[in-house]
């Protein structure tokens, strides 16, 4: 998955992370901690959570190791206020992000079958049949209706002109932090992989 706030940018296929295009080299539990804070945006992490989530384990006894990475991890991003880590004392770390802020809620189905009738004549004009399949579960997500529109927009142009009569299929999948929209025609399937900040269920 693919994160950028202010001017870092993180990719956790790749394991790669950028500041203003230039590589930074991070220890895996930096790149951890980092990666942790950037799929939750403008939220409160404790420390017990990071140390689950990031470490793998409970470290009741030494919770500043944190802090060493945390010191760490400032030092090589050369934090500026684009993306501040605001450490709350007695409670945990938040990772400031003006984007994740202004893209607010958008409502899943709704945008999708607004979407799907906005291609309406492209569809009829392949024989294409379009049939969403959401889960019910997820109902909204945090991202702006724009981005999400031009990553569908995308897909579509690059798979459009080799479609057959058939169908198009927008379907989703629920993963830890991560919610999925999947594009298909003619068995061609592109998922459009996207975080979801804050507690979401995990299965």
């Amino acid at each position: 998955m693919y994160y950028k706030i202010g001017n870092i940018e993180l990719d956790t296929d790749t394991h790669r992370v950028l500041r203003d295009g230039e590589p930074v080299s991070l220890t895996p539990l930096e790149f951890g901690l980092l990666a942790y804070l950037m799929q939750h945006p403008n939220r409160l992490c404790s420390r017990t959570e990071i140390l689950d989530r990031v470490w793998g384990q409970r470290f009741h006894y030494d919770t500043g190791t944190i802090d060493v990475h945390l010191n760490a991890l400032r030092r090589k991003l050369k934090c500026a206020r684009s993306h501040p880590i605001e450490t709350i004392r007695g409670a945990g770390l938040i990772l400031h992000s003006d984007e994740a802020a202004k893209a607010g809620r958008l409502a899943i189905r709704p945008f999708v079958t607004e979407w799907l009738q906005s291609h309406r004549g492209e569809f009829d004009a392949k024989g294409l049949v379009p049939r969403m399949h959401l889960d019910p579960f997820v109902s909204e997500i945090t991202m702006s209706p724009d981005a999400l529109r031009t990553m569908l927009d995308g897909v579509l142009a690059a798979l459009l002109p080799s479609a057959k009569p058939g169908s198009v299929r927008v379907s989703s999948q629920l993963r830890l932090h991560t919610f999925s929209l999947t594009l298909a025609l003619n068995e061609t399937v592109n998922e459009l992989r996207i975080p979801i900040y804050g507690d979401t269920p995990e299965s």
